[in-house]
């Protein structure tokens, strides 16, 4: 394989290490065919995920909601079978930073490796059910993405959906008629599981424990509140951006402000804790992110 390697330096000229660049890259298939072959049109979504350009700079294009974006078409459908390589996908494209250095790197189809690691499926779960590309919100339909029980979180009301916390439980019912449609889908044979539903509880990493740990400090601290302002009523479905959205509040031109503007010191504590569990969590997933080829060094 042909490679030219270039020394990087910054503006004032301190080295900054060195950058491959990879002559024929384009003849290496994608990250987004790989993921299509998981996709199934046919299947009710839990949510969408968008799968814009493989790389880095179409990075902040690449979210989940409830809802189809308008800043591209390709969308894939997240479902119970196809979550953990939905998962994998939205994981590995934000788990490094964008820079200058990095802005034209494609992101590529895998080898077979991370189909046995079980702990990198799973880190890449927990990210990506709590890093701020999550755009679930209960004001677009029913929030399946809650991680917690009502009673971990103290929550005044039942929620309309558990399936994420059942998910991780190992709990969710696999529908034969489901299975058997998939095991046609995914007949590729580097495949060798055809469904990615758990039978048993998830394990995570300490890294990712953090981060489930500090999300659920933040669900407790929002269902703590007393809620007395008719504008900003108490919602048991709220996910991590209506919990955001509460305390951090919106500006004049209705976009959200940022964490330090929120009024409540507490809450600032507290997200501030879940982002640098995230930020851990990405460390240790972005080594894996080149030794199982969805990118080159």
């Amino acid at each position: 394989m042909k490679t030219i390697e270039l020394d990087v330096f910054d503006r004032n000229g301190e080295f900054l290490g060195k950058k491959r660049f990879y002559a024929i890259l384009d003849k290496s298939e994608s990250i987004n065919k790989w993921v299509k072959q998981f996709d199934d049109k046919n299947i009710t979504e839990i949510a969408y995920m968008c799968n814009p350009s493989p790389d880095f700079q179409h990075n902040s294009q690449l979210y989940i909601s409830q809802k189809k974006g308008i800043e591209h078409f390709n969308f894939f459908k997240l479902f119970a079978d196809n979550l953990i390589a939905g998962a994998i996908y939205f994981s590995v494209r934000h788990c490094i930073p964008h820079t200058w250095i990095n802005h034209n790197d494609q992101f590529l189809s895998p080898n077979a490796k991370w189909q046995k690691d079980s702990t990198f499926q799973n880190d890449c779960l927990a990210f990506m059910l709590f890093y701020e590309k999550n755009r679930i919100t209960s004001k677009e339909g029913i929030n399946h993405f809650i991680p917690f029980s009502e009673s971990q979180v103290g929550a005044k009301e039942a929620f309309e959906s558990h399936f994420i916390h059942k998910f991780i439980k190992g709990k969710i019912k696999r529908d034969s008629k489901t299975t058997e449609s998939n095991n046609a889908l995914f007949s590729n044979e580097d495949l060798e599981q055809t469904c990615f539903i758990p039978t048993k509880k998830l394990e995570f990493s300490a890294e990712a424990q953090e981060v489930f740990d500090a999300g659920l400090e933040l669900w407790k601290y929002y269902h703590s509140q007393e809620f007395e302002d008719s504008k900003n009523p108490y919602n048991p479905n709220a996910s991590l951006l209506d919990i955001k959205a509460h305390f951090q509040g919106f500006n004049d031109k209705d976009k959200m402000n940022p964490p330090q503007k929120a009024q409540d010191s507490y809450y600032k504590d507290l997200i501030g804790t879940l982002s640098a569990a995230l930020k851990s969590l990405a460390k240790k997933i972005e080594p894996k992110v080149y030794g199982y080829g969805f990118l080159r060094e």
